[in-house]
């Protein structure tokens, strides 16, 4: 029996969240599973991951086979990371202390590069905001001035229409 760790589809057309599952290779992607080990929300920016880390980790050790995705996914949360130290723990070359030092630093270089990306984008919006703002007064002001430059001939053509008759009757006299 191939055991995947593979993802489950929710939610509505377009706005599909998954699951983090443990299943049999053979059953259907939204079908039976062994065990839930989170939840996946590519809808947000970034994305949102909710992983229980140990059983995650218990279950790769197993032997669990991550499709492409989740591999993906359990790499960007460290779950592989600490897999493969571990892995050398077993082999002799790194001892516990090393495995958490290591895996410690890793995991703030990462909330480092993650708060940089969120504070990144809520700056990037705050821009765009205030640049669309802009757009619109200039639009509004363009606005305003094609009005008054209208309505300036033809308050000047009304004065001056009358001059012009006055001028044009004594030409013909």
């Amino acid at each position: 029996m191939a055991v995947k760790i593979r993802l489950q589809r929710h939610g509505k057309k377009d706005a599909a969240y998954f699951h983090v599952v443990v299943a049999d290779g053979r059953a259907p992607r939204d079908g039976a599973f062994i065990e839930k080990l989170g939840t996946y929300n590519p809808n947000s920016n970034p994305a949102t991951i909710d992983i229980n880390f140990d059983n995650t980790l218990s279950w790769l050790q197993k032997g669990a086979i991550p499709t492409e995705t989740c591999r993906a996914i359990l790499s960007y949360k460290g779950v592989l990371l600490k897999k493969h130290l571990l892995d050398g723990v077993k082999k002799g070359a790194l001892t516990e202390a090393q495995v958490e030092q290591r895996f410690a630093k890793w995991v703030s270089e990462k909330e480092g590069k993650i708060n940089s990306k969120k504070e990144g984008l809520v700056t990037s919006g705050k821009k765009a905001v205030e640049a669309k703002m802009k757009a619109e007064t200039a639009a509004k002001e363009a606005k305003a001035a094609k009005i008054a430059a209208k309505a300036k001939p033809a308050e000047t053509a009304t004065e001056e229409t009358p001059a012009a008759e006055t001028n044009s009757e004594n030409t013909e006299a």
